[in-house]
């Protein structure tokens, strides 16, 4: 019974039930395409929380890395004629790569220095993909071949909600193994104190730039599966305020949370569809709904709420 209640066994469990149950209630694919999203955003917020949550590393950045995910299987199958699956890895591994480059002097920030060092890292990616026309097609963008894998294409929103869906959990599973492994208490211990982890023996530098590289590479995970889902990519999908939305899922949903990611992902991702029939009030319900998470759930959504049941039961 305990190991039911454990969020390797019984929060993973739910999390399949969910995703396997979900499509009975969709009644149609735009709530399909909304479901896709969500996954989508949800896999870069789990990556993005072991950053944030577990090793308190800020970024401002992270839509690079989804952008350049994208671009990386855009251009190796439209231009280069390569199967999707091998775009993916490779622009995966390329990403990772030059997140490891990148964290070394980046992460030796602290605070709002280091915010400002991944914005600015944010930022130069954003630029290089507009203004290399000749390569990204610029500010137009540009199309993206279907995804095949052995002679079969994905095809449809209810084809892409399986994928989506399956590489989500497989990504929930990794990273709750992660932070239950000596890595994942390295981290915490960071968090922590960075001089205190050192004295007990945590290379910090190592273990920063390993989940650095980590959520990296989710990021680009997730741009390459957007990129072929929606068919056509724009470099507004590498720019600052969408690397603010992945950090406020993760802020909403809770740090140090793995399935309050999801939660924040689905909530931030959900929410806007329906408030669109506000109009030009969209976005100030959007921002008061925030706020008053923030300010009567301080924790995030999720480690809040699991504390408020858990003091009721005592």
């Amino acid at each position: 019974m305990r190991a039911l209640l454990a969020p390797r066994t019984g929060g993973l469990l739910a999390l399949a039930i969910v995703i396997a149950l979900l499509p009975a209630v969709l009644p149609n694919n735009f709530y399909f395409n909304v479901a896709i999203l969500v996954g989508l955003n949800a896999i870069v917020c789990v990556g993005l929380n072991l950053l944030i949550g577990y090793a308190g590393q800020i970024s401002l950045g992270h839509a690079g890395f989804f952008g350049l995910g994208a671009y990386a299987s855009a251009l190796l199958t439209g231009s280069y004629g390569w199967p999707s699956l091998a775009a993916l890895v490779v622009g995966a591994a390329a990403v990772g790569a030059l997140a490891f480059l990148l964290a070394r002097p980046i992460l030796k920030l602290k605070g709002h220095y280091l915010a400002m060092g991944t914005l600015g890292m944010g930022v130069i990616i954003s630029i290089v993909l507009n203004q290399e026309a000749g390569l990204t097609g610029g500010p137009d963008g540009m199309p993206v071949p279907a995804f095949e894998v052995w002679g079969w294409t994905a095809y449809g929103e209810r084809t892409w909600y399986w994928i989506v869906g399956g590489t989500l959990l497989v990504t929930t599973w990794l990273a709750l193994n992660l932070i239950e492994s000596p890595i994942g208490r390295a981290l915490r211990a960071i968090h922590g104190s960075e001089i205190a982890a050192e004295v007990i023996g945590v290379k910090t530098e190592r273990f920063k730039t390993l989940v650095f590289v980590i959520s990296a590479v989710l990021a680009s995970v997730g741009g390459s599966m957007f990129a072929h889902y929606s068919g056509f990519i724009t470099p507004s999908e590498a720019e600052f305020f969408h690397s603010i939305a992945f950090v406020t899922m993760v802020v909403l949903g809770g740090m140090a949370s793995i399935f309050g990611s999801i939660l924040g992902a689905a909530i931030l991702t959900v929410l806007p569809q329906f408030l669109a029939v506000l109009h030009d009030y969209e976005t100030l319900v959007l921002g008061a709904v925030m706020m008053s998470v923030m300010i009567f759930l301080p924790k995030g959504l999720l480690p809040s709420l699991a504390e408020l049941l858990r003091r009721r039961s005592l």
